[in-house]
C-alpha cells in the first residue's frame, strides 16, 4: 500500500530480459533500509526488491518485472536511462498524505497538453475508455506513482476522456512529472474506491 507521496527519483542503470524483465534502478536511497522482499512503488508499479546494493545516497536494488506488468504499464519507463518515481511501501503510523494507492497500474494514459498557469504546470492527459467511468472532478488519481488532484474532465467521442491536473513546482521539482513532453506515455491508477463503486452500480444494474 501506498499515499502516491514520492520520496526519490531512481533511474533504470540495467534491463535484462531473461523471461521477466530484469531490472537494476539506482536510486539516492540508504541500502541498509532497502530489505529483501519489500515492496517499491516505481512510477506508480508496486514491485518486489530481490537485490539490493551500494552505499547510503547511491543505492541499487534489483526487481523483477512480469510481462503482465510490461503490457499494463508505460514500455518507455523500462528503458535504460528511464527516470523513475519511487516510493516505499507505507508502514503503520505513516502519515496518509496523498490518498490510497495499491500500486497496481490499471492502465495506460496519455499527455495531450501542457501549458503554464502562473507558477504551476497543467497537464492534460487522454485516459483510455476503459478508465473513463472512473474519473471525477476533485477526485483523485495517480500519474505516474504521483497522488493528484483531477480539475476537469472532458469525454471524448469515441469513449476515452481527457482530464485535467496541477503540478505545483515543488510536485515538478522532485517527480518526473515536470520533465514530461507531449505525447509522453504515463502509468495510470484510478482511485480505489471509484473502482468499488463503480463494481457495486454495475451488480445493481
Amino acid at each position: 500500500m501506498f499515499t502516491g507521496i514520492i520520496t526519490a527519483q531512481g533511474s533504470i542503470r540495467e534491463a535484462q530480459h531473461a523471461g521477466d524483465l530484469h531490472a537494476v534502478i539506482a536510486c539516492p536511497l540508504d541500502p541498509a533500509g532497502i530489505a529483501i522482499g519489500a515492496s517499491i512503488a516505481c512510477s506508480g508499479v508496486c514491485l518486489t526488491v530481490v537485490e539490493r546494493g551500494g552505499v547510503a545516497g547511491d543505492a541499487w536494488f534489483a526487481v523483477d518485472i512480469s510481462g503482465e506488468t510490461l503490457t499494463h504499464s508505460a514500455p518507455a519507463h523500462w528503458a535504460v536511462g528511464a527516470a523513475l518515481n519511487l516510493e516505499p511501501a507505507l508502514k503503520l503510523g505513516d502519515e496518509l498524505g496523498g490518498h490510497i494507492v495499491t500500486g497496481h497500474v490499471d492502465g495506460v494514459g496519455q499527455v495531450v497538453g501542457i501549458c503554464p498557469e502562473d507558477h504551476s504546470l497543467r497537464l492534460g492527459i487522454s485516459a483510455p475508455a476503459t478508465l473513463a467511468p472512473y474519473l471525477a472532478a476533485k477526485g483523485s488519481i495517480t500519474v505516474d506513482g504521483v497522488s493528484l488532484t483531477v480539475n476537469t474532465v472532458a469525454d471524448q467521442a469515441d469513449g476515452t476522456c481527457h482530464f485535467a491536473v496541477n503540478i505545483i513546482p515543488h510536485t515538478a521539482a522532485v517527480t518526473t512529472l515536470g520533465r514530461l513532453a507531449e505525447s509522453a506515455a504515463v502509468n495510470l491508477e484510478i482511485d480505489v474506491l471509484a473502482r468499488y463503486l463503480m463494481r457495486m452500480q454495475s451488480l445493481r444494474g
